[in-house]
């Protein structure tokens, strides 16, 4: 079955960026034009997703302000003559999809988070998004429409994953494969942030899931780990014996944006290739760069 739901887990409190994220959540941080969230939003919509969940708390709004009808603003636009903008707004969400909000109680994890989203997924599969990896395909389908193509053939869930340094594997789910086919293996066992010396290889779990319903009942198993939290990734190697589940490395390139060094790696890749901005960015980066070079003094 091709997936139809897509679960957006945004309940975090960002505090990597404070003080920015004293009021706007990390998903509305912008990448040029665009949150975070837009980007992750777009690309479960091309994966064919027409029912958004997002898994927020009682204190963010801005999220579902963002994707609500704004009568005031359009009015102004429409009044104005402002076409080009005003279609830009009503474009956030295409009319054929809708998003529901539903409210993380306890910060228990993001196993939590997606069990939280079982009275509307249901029986069927679905997406898990996490914003904060911008996975970016310019010259091909976005990596959830990769891995829901796959899903579909083998009627497997599919988790993403990418080559990761040694030392890092504590800041990672670490899968352990079979033999990869092309792009993907099956995974036969997965292990959350082992040290580098536990590590069953380097494949790093990233923030693309397409999961089966069983899920939730390994997660309502599964015990609260590190922090009293529910960790995702022990509940999918549960079920690896009843579940298939496919280790798939997608086509593109992923920006860590829950760092600040990834936020503006991927604020630079996307402003060079901006339709509008990106000559001037590449003129003002080389800029820069040659004014470094050169210790010209301070920049103006």
């Amino acid at each position: 079955m091709r997936i139809r739901i897509a679960v957006f887990p945004v309940a975090g409190l960002g505090t990597r960026f404070l003080p920015a994220t004293k009021t706007v959540p990390k998903e509305m941080l912008p990448i040029v034009d665009k949150p975070l969230i837009q980007y992750a939003v777009d690309e479960a919509i091309e994966a064919g997703c027409d029912t958004l969940v997002f898994i927020t708390n009682r204190y963010k709004h801005a999220v579902a302000d963002y994707f609500d009808k704004a009568y005031e603003l359009e009015e102004k636009l429409a009044k104005a003559g402002k076409q080009e903008l005003l279609d830009v707004v009503r474009g956030v969400l295409p009319s054929h999809v809708r998003a529901i909000f539903v409210t993380q109680a306890e910060a228990l994890g993001l196993g939590h988070a997606v069990l939280c989203a079982e009275p509307v997924v249901g029986n069927q599969p679905f997406a898990v998004l996490l914003p904060d990896d911008l996975i970016w395909n310019p010259d091909g389908p976005g990596a959830l429409s990769q891995m829901a193509d796959l899903a579909e053939a083998e009627r497997a869930s599919v988790i993403a994953v990418q080559d990761v340094p040694l030392a890092q594997t504590s800041s990672y789910g670490i899968v352990d494969t079979d033999e990869f086919s092309g792009r993907d293996g099956r995974i036969k066992a997965m292990i959350e942030k082992p040290q580098p010396e536990k590590a069953p290889s380097t494949l790093g779990v990233v923030g693309r899931y397409i999961l089966q319903p069983g899920i939730f009942d390994a997660l309502r198993r599964t015990e609260r780990g590190s922090g009293g939290e529910i960790q995702l990734t022990d509940a999918i190697a549960s079920e690896l014996d009843r579940q298939k589940t496919l280790a798939y490395r997608f086509q593109g390139t992923r920006f860590d944006c829950g760092s600040h060094l990834g936020l503006i790696q991927a604020t630079i890749r996307f402003a060079l290739d901006h339709e509008k901005l990106s000559s001037a960015a590449s003129s003002y980066m080389q800029k820069v760069l040659d004014e470094l070079a050169h210790d010209d003094g301070p920049l103006q």
